[in-house]
C-alpha cells in the first residue's frame, strides 16, 4: 500500500504533462480530430433513422402506396385485396389525380398528386396535421407543408389549372404524410369533380405488410397484388424503403467517408498515443526509478502515466465535440428541409458516447506502455542509461555505411534500426497520414466527376436560348483578339438597351442551321410531367436532333435513340418496380404517351427524379434550349457573336458561358473532405515530430561527440532529416495503395447511400500522377515533422550536449 494520497499522485501527473508539451499537443490534436469525426458520422447515422422511423411508426405509413386504373378493376376487387395473405392492414380505394394549381399572381405551380380522403385518420397513413383543419365540403383543399409559402397560405385561393373555368380550391390547412402518399388532399366528391373535366383518374390503395423490410419482399408483395387484380390494372407504386431513403440520404451520402476518416483519427490515435507514452517510458527511466524509490506502487506507476495521456486526450476532446457539431450542421439541414417544421441537431447520447469512447481508447492506448513502466524493477530503472543497448542497430550502420553517401546521411537512415517499435510508429503516422491525403484525392476528384456527370449540357461550346431576361445595364464586352480576359457572353445588341421576350423555337433553329460552322446541334427542353404511380411531379428532360452530346453517364441500357423511349434513374426503378424493358405512362400537359424504359441513368438528384426521352413523344412540346458543338477550327465566341446578332432581334440569346450550377451538397463534402484530411496530416506531422524529439533527446551525447569532431550544423541537420527519410518512404509505400483501395470501398457505398451505382468515370479517378504525388507526399512529410528537432539539434553546442548525457 502506497505512502502517497491523491494529491502527490496528481502533482506528479501535471508535473509530467508540463515536461512534455510536445507529446501533450499531439494526443490532444489527435484525440480531437478522432472525436470531431466520430461526432459527425454518429450524428449523420443517427439523422439516417430519425425523425423518419418515428414519423412512420406514430402514422401507421404505408410500405406500398399503389395506383390502379379504375377501369380494369372495380373498387369491390380492390378491397378485398386488404384481406391477401401477408397484409397486416390497407386503406383505400381513394380516387386520385394530377393537376397543376395556378395561385392569385398567376404562377403555376409543380405538378400534384391529389387524394380524396375524407379525414386524415385510417387504419394506414394516418395523415398529421399541421396546421388549419381537414377539407369538409367541396372546394376546399389541404396541401403539404411544403408547398406552404406567400402564394399559398391558410385562406388562399388556387385555381385549379391555368384554363377558363376551372374551379377555385381554397386552401383550408397543411398536413404531412410520412408515407408522401399525396401532395394534396380534398373529399372524394371533389377529386371526381376534376377528373370530370379531363383529367386522369387512378385509385389509390395503401398497405402495410407483415415482411416489407427489403426490396424482395417489396417485389414479391407487389407480385400479390398483381395477382389479384389482373393484368395492366396497377399502373404504379411507391415503395416506403424508397421513401425512407429519400429522407435520409442527404446525410446518408457523407456517412461512409466521414466514417471512413473517423476510423482513420481512431487507429491512428492508437498508434500515436502508444508511441507517446512508450517514449515516455523509455526516457523517463530514472524519473520511474526514483518513483519507485520513494515509495510509489507498480500500479501508481501505471496510473500516473495513464492519466500523462488522459489529461491530454481531454484537452482535445473538450474543442472535439463543438467542432463535430459543427461541421454536422450542413449535413443534418440537408435532412431537417424534408421535414419542414422537425428540427434536427445531433443527439445528445452521440455528444455524450464519443467522448467516453476516445478516453477510453486512450486509456487503453496508454496501459500497455504503462504497465511496462510499473513492471520496471527499481535499481533497474536507476541505472538504466539513455542510450541504446550495446549491439542494437549496429549490423546496419555497417550495411549502410557501405553506400556511396555522405556519413551523416547512412548513420542517419541506420537510426531507423536502433529503435525500431519508435520507427514503426512513425511509418504507421506517415502511412495513415498519406492514406488520408491519396483518399481525399480520389474522393474529391470522383465528387467533381458526379457533378460533371449530371450537367452533360455544361459541356457544349455555344448555349443558344428561346428567352432573354430583361437588362438595362451593357454586357460585358467581348476581348479582342489576344486581349487577356477569357470568354464572355457575347451580344449583338447595342449596350444599355432593354429587351425581354420569347424567340419562336423554329426560328431560333432556322437560324442555327443557316449559320456555317456548326457541327452539331440538339433541342432540349426541361419540364415537368407526371408519371403513372409517382406521387407528385417528375422533372423532365425531353430532346429533340442529334442528342448523343447529352447522354448522361449510363449504368445499364442505352441512351434514347429515338421515339417511345425513356431512360430513368435507378430510383424511378425501384419507386415503380419497373424494370429495364417495361412500359410507363408519362404525361406531359395534356399529351400522354406510353414510353418504353431503354437505359438506367447514373443520377444523384435525390428524390427528386428526372427522366430523359424524345420530344417527338409530345408533339406540343418545343425546346427552349439549343446546344451547339462547334466545328474544328472555329471559334466558338465568335460563333456565338455571330448568332447572337441572329436570335437577339428574336428574343432568345446566345453565349458561350453556361448556366450556373450549384453544387450543394457536393460543395460540403469538398471543404469536409479537405478539413479533416489536413487535420490528419498534421497529427502525423506531429507523430513523427514527437519521435524525432525523443530520438534527438536520447542521441544527444552522441550528437556531441560527432560535433566534437567535426560534423558541421548542415551535416546534423541532413543526419536528422535522414533518420526519418527510410520510414517516409516505406509509409508513402503503404499509404498510396491502402488509400486507393479505401477509396474503391467507399464511393460504391457512398452510391449506394443515394440510390445509385457508380459508373466507372466516377470510381475510376487516379492517374499515375495522382498516385505519385501522395507517395512522394509521405517523404515531405516525414522530412517536415523533423525539421524543427532538426534545426534544433543542429543549433545545440558541443559542450552543452555533452554535459546532457
Amino acid at each position: 500500500m502506497s505512502r502517497f494520497g491523491a494529491g502527490a499522485l496528481s502533482r506528479v501527473v501535471r508535473s509530467g504533462v508540463r515536461r512534455r508539451p510536445v507529446q501533450g499537443v499531439v494526443i490532444a490534436l489527435t484525440t480531437l480530430m478522432a472525436v470531431a469525426s466520430a461526432v459527425v458520422a454518429g450524428s449523420l447515422m443517427a439523422a439516417a433513422s430519425a425523425p423518419f422511423d418515428h414519423a412512420f411508426a406514430a402514422q401507421r405509413g404505408a410500405h406500398i402506396t399503389a395506383q390502379f386504373d379504375p377501369a380494369k378493376t372495380s373498387a369491390e376487387r380492390l378491397a378485398r385485396t386488404g384481406r391477401l395473405r401477408g397484409v397486416t392492414a390497407s386503406a383505400g380505394p381513394y380516387p386520385s389525380t394530377q393537376f397543376r394549381p395556378v395561385d392569385r399572381t398567376g404562377f403555376r405551380l409543380p405538378p400534384l398528386t391529389l387524394v380524396g380522403r375524407s379525414g386524415p385518420d385510417g387504419d394506414v397513413d394516418r395523415v398529421e396535421l399541421r396546421s388549419g383543419r381537414w377539407a369538409r365540403t367541396p372546394g376546399e383543399i389541404v396541401l403539404s407543408p411544403s408547398f406552404e409559402g406567400p402564394g399559398a397560405g391558410i385562406g388562399s385561393v388556387l385555381r385549379a389549372s391555368d384554363t377558363a373555368g376551372a374551379p377555385a380550391l381554397t386552401v383550408v390547412g397543411f398536413a404531412l404524410s410520412a408515407s408522401r402518399t399525396a401532395d394534396a388532399w380534398a373529399i372524394p366528391e371533389q377529386v371526381d369533380a376534376m377528373a370530370s373535366r379531363g383529367g386522369v383518374v387512378t385509385r389509390q390503395m395503401l398497405y402495410r405488410f407483415g415482411s416489407a423490410a427489403t426490396k424482395e419482399q417489396i417485389l414479391a408483395d407487389r407480385a400479390k397484388l398483381v395477382a389479384a387484380t389482373g393484368p395492366g390494372a396497377l399502373v404504379g407504386m411507391r415503395s416506403w424503403l424508397d421513401t425512407r431513403r429519400a429522407a435520409d440520404q442527404g446525410a446518408a451520402a457523407a456517412v461512409p467517408f466521414v466514417t471512413a476518416f473517423g476510423v482513420l483519427g481512431i487507429v491512428m490515435s492508437v498508434v500515436i498515443v502508444s508511441s507517446v507514452v512508450g517514449g515516455a517510458v523509455g526516457t523517463g527511466l530514472r524519473r520511474i526509478g526514483i518513483l519507485k524509490a520513494v515509495g510509489f506502487t507498480p500500479r501508481e506507476v501505471v496510473r500516473v502515466h495513464v492519466a500523462q495521456a488522459v489529461v491530454p486526450a481531454c484537452a482535445g476532446i473538450v474543442p472535439g465535440v463543438p467542432l463535430g457539431n459543427l461541421l454536422a450542421v450542413p449535413m443534418l439541414a440537408d435532412t431537417e428541409s424534408l421535414y419542414g417544421t422537425v428540427s434536427l441537431s445531433v443527439a445528445w447520447w452521440v455528444d455524450a458516447a464519443v467522448p467516453a469512447a476516445a478516453l477510453l481508447v486512450v486509456a487503453l492506448a496508454a496501459l500497455v506502455p504503462a504497465r511496462r513502466a510499473g513492471r520496471l524493477h527499481t535499481v533497474e530503472a536507476l541505472v538504466a542509461g539513455r542510450s541504446p543497448r550495446t549491439g542494437r542497430g549496429q549490423r546496419a550502420h555497417r550495411a549502410l555505411g557501405r553506400l556511396p553517401l555522405p556519413r551523416p546521411v547512412t548513420y542517419g537512415l541506420a537510426t531507423a534500426f536502433t529503435h525500431p517499435v519508435r520507427a514503426l510508429a512513425t511509418l504507421l503516422a506517415v502511412a495513415f497520414g498519406t492514406v488520408a491525403v491519396t483518399f481525399a484525392v480520389g474522393l474529391v476528384s470522383s465528387l467533381g466527376a458526379v457533378a460533371a456527370s449530371q450537367d452533360p449540357g455544361s459541356r457544349a461550346a455555344v448555349t443558344v436560348t428561346t428567352t432573354r431576361p430583361h437588362t438595362a445595364a451593357p454586357p460585358p464586352p467581348v476581348p479582342a483578339a489576344g486581349g487577356g480576359a477569357g470568354p464572355a457572353p457575347v451580344s449583338g445588341e447595342s449596350p444599355g438597351a432593354p429587351v425581354s421576350g420569347e424567340a419562336d423555337p423554329a426560328k431560333v433553329r432556322a437560324a442555327i442551321r443557316s449559320r456555317p460552322g456548326a457541327a452539331s446541334y440538339y433541342g432540349r427542353l426541361s419540364t415537368e410531367v407526371t408519371v403513372a404511380g409517382v406521387s407528385g411531379s417528375v422533372r423532365a428532360g425531353l430532346y429533340e436532333g442529334d442528342a448523343r452530346d447529352a447522354r448522361y453517364e449510363m449504368l445499364a441500357g442505352h441512351w434514347i435513340d429515338g421515339r417511345g423511349q425513356v431512360v430513368v434513374p435507378a430510383r424511378f426503378l425501384e419507386r415503380t418496380g419497373t424494370r429495364l424493358g417495361d412500359t410507363v405512362r408519362i404525361t406531359c400537359g395534356k399529351e400522354s404517351a406510353e414510353l418504353r424504359i431503354v437505359g438506367e441513368s447514373f443520377d444523384t438528384s435525390g428524390d427528386r427524379l428526372e427522366i430523359h426521352a424524345d420530344m417527338a413523344d409530345f408533339p406540343s412540346a418545343e425546346p427552349d434550349t439549343f446546344l451547339v458543338e462547334v466545328e474544328p477550327g472555329v471559334s466558338a465566341v465568335e460563333y456565338a457573336r455571330a448568332l447572337a446578332s441572329a436570335v437577339r432581334p428574336l428574343g432568345g440569346d446566345a453565349t458561350t458561358v453556361p448556366p450556373p450550377r450549384r453544387k450543394g451538397l457536393v460543395l460540403v463534402m469538398d471543404a469536409m473532405a479537405v478539413l479533416l484530411t489536413a487535420l490528419l496530416t498534421a497529427v502525423a506531422g506531429l507523430g513523427v515530430f514527437n519521435s524525432v524529439v525523443l530520438d534527438t533527446r536520447e542521441r544527444v551525447h552522441d550528437l556531441g561527440v560527432c560535433r566534437a569532431v567535426g560534423m558541421t550544423p548542415r551535416q546534423t541537420v541532413s543526419l536528422v532529416l535522414a533518420s526519418v527519410a527510410l520510414t517516409g518512404t516505406a509509409g508513402g509505400l503503404l499509404g498510396v495503395p491502402a488509400g486507393y483501395v479505401l477509396h474503391g470501398l467507399v464511393m460504391p457505398v457512398m452510391g449506394h447511400a443515394v440510390g445509385t451505382a457508380m459508373p466507372p468515370s466516377v470510381l475510376d479517378v487516379y492517374s499515375p500522377a495522382r498516385l505519385l504525388l501522395p507517395g512522394l507526399g509521405g517523404v515531405v512529410l516525414a522530412l517536415l515533422g523533423a525539421l524543427v528537432p532538426a534545426v534544433r539539434a543542429a543549433g545545440t553546442g558541443t559542450a552543452d550536449a555533452l554535459r546532457a548525457e
